[in-house]
């Protein structure tokens, strides 16, 4: 499996929880590993910012392009660089998709993280084992899950 995604109703608007979601300084609050971003504020398509990460005492840097960002409905980003210390390595990573549906209550966000690895599946597992334990698809599962169980307790809260 190569995409994994989880869903979460939330009593706010489409457009409060879009400044959120889309402002990838604030994705620290929530993800269990991203630690923070190298801009603050909604980023249009196009726009590029790195991400730090940690996993137990492992870190590294991300560089991401935002692919949409339609206000009050979706933002996405594809990772496409990491490193250790500087995101230097060209690398089709992962992409992440936050999509807003209005409803009764206020808004269903759904996240999705898709495997954007050009690997064959053995590799893939073997890499995965190593990394996680698991596959990245069930790890994340549990991260998506974390992290929109806390985006919504914080948007709720504010």
């Amino acid at each position: 499996m190569r995409t994994v995604s989880d869903e979460v109703l939330v009593a706010a608007t489409p457009e409060a929880l879009y400044a959120l979601v889309s402002d990838p300084s604030q994705m620290r609050r929530w993800s269990p590993e991203n630690t923070g971003a190298s801009t603050t504020g909604s980023l249009p398509v196009g726009a590029e910012f790195d991400g730090t990460n940690r996993r137990g005492r492992r870190r590294w840097v991300t560089r991401a392009v935002v692919t949409a960002a339609d206000p009050g409905s979706r933002f996405a980003f594809r990772v496409h660089r990491i490193g250790l210390g500087r995101p230097l390595v060209p690398a089709r990573n992962a992409s992440w998709e936050y999509r807003l549906t209005p409803v009764d209550g206020g808004t269903l966000v759904t996240e999705t993280w898709t495997d954007d690895r050009p690997w064959p599946d053995t590799l893939v597992r073997a890499f995965d084992t190593v990394a996680t334990g698991t596959t990245f698809a069930a790890f994340q599962r549990g991260n998506i899950r974390r992290t929109l169980d806390r985006l919504k307790a914080d948007a709720e809260q504010g």
